[in-house]
């Protein structure tokens, strides 16, 4: 199969790297999740211990899973109350909150840390994530860079669909990735980013791939973060060799990252959990299946302006 698959702009793996806005993801970084409650009334208590040691009760509701894309309606996000109730009723209810979900009985979820079943039906599940990792199989350098996030869920429905190939690209020169994100049917995406690569709204996704035991060495090491494509829900990426961006502590040229398996991981819409992809990477016998990955690139990349295969 040959590929001409377009690198992921500077911009939108700086944004990958950074902060991106999240409506699930709670403020503080780098902490402990010490439990998920939820009352009759829907609201969930996420109590979790800060990296200077105190503990925070977040009072969370309002939201349930999500919006498909859509510039005139704002993407559903919680409502949050960081002082355990005293802002939103004066008095800290954390301290008498009654906890009426029930054992989780939901999909398996990437990342876990704590989910339950509400009388209602929903679910809530709490998912710890060290999002922020450098690109390019960097060690990381910054706190933010093992700083672990809590990306607090509530859902009923079916979560996002991550769909990802591997194919070859290049004229068999590269291995890459190609997929589509769609929830309710429709493809995940949003409507722009800053001239550094930051969400203007939070339909916006970025996917994050990850390579392990690659030229960067052993385990899991991130390679790329880029953003779902308008109107398709698209993305693909190759491994090929990548100059770092600014700010990065050695400018050298990064080697091709090509890796025995491959993980792509992104956050669900509106309020819905992370979804993830896991697989094997390409092997010499996979060349002569240039007919099945045609056929795939075809149906799946349909109307994407960004990613073309070589005809």
């Amino acid at each position: 199969m040959r590929v001409a698959v377009v690198l992921l702009l500077s911009v939108a793996a700086l944004a990958a790297a950074g902060v991106a806005r999240a409506s699930e993801a709670l403020p503080d970084v780098d902490v402990r999740l010490r439990s998920l409650q939820v009352d009759a009334k829907g609201q969930a208590l996420v109590t979790y211990t800060r990296p200077d040691g105190r503990v925070r009760h977040a009072l969370l509701w309002g939201a349930v899973d999500a919006r498909t894309p859509d510039p005139s309606r704002p993407q559903v996000r919680f409502r949050r109350d960081l002082s355990g109730g005293l802002a939103r009723y004066g008095r800290l209810v954390w301290k008498r909150f009654r906890n009426v979900c029930r054992a989780y009985d939901g999909p398996a979820l990437a990342y876990l840390a704590a989910a339950c079943r509400a009388p209602d039906g929903s679910y809530w599940a709490v998912q710890a994530w060290v999002r922020r990792q450098p690109l390019l199989g960097f060690d990381p350098w910054r706190p933010e860079h093992t700083a672990v996030e809590l990306h607090v869920s509530h859902w009923r429905g079916p979560l996002a669909q991550l769909e990802v190939f591997t194919n070859w690209t290049y004229g068999f020169a590269a291995q890459g990735l190609f997929g589509r994100l769609t929830y309710a049917g429709a493809p995940v995406y949003g409507f722009g980013t800053t001239k550094d690569g930051n969400p203007r709204d939070r339909y916006v996704r970025n996917v994050y791939i990850d390579t392990y035991n690659s030229a960067y060495g052993a385990g899991w090491r991130r390679e790329s973060g880029i953003v779902t494509h308008r109107d398709t829900g698209t993305f693909c990426h190759s491994f090929v060799p990548q100059r770092p961006f600014p700010g990065y502590p050695n400018q050298d040229v990064r080697p091709a990252a090509t890796g025995e398996r491959y993980r792509v991981t992104v956050m669900g819409p509106g309020v819905t959990p992370i979804v993830q992809w896991e697989g094997a990477g390409l092997t010499a016998a996979d060349r002569g299946r240039d007919g099945e990955f045609d056929a795939t690139f075809d149906r799946v990349m349909a109307g994407d302006r960004i990613c073309a295969r070589e005809r």
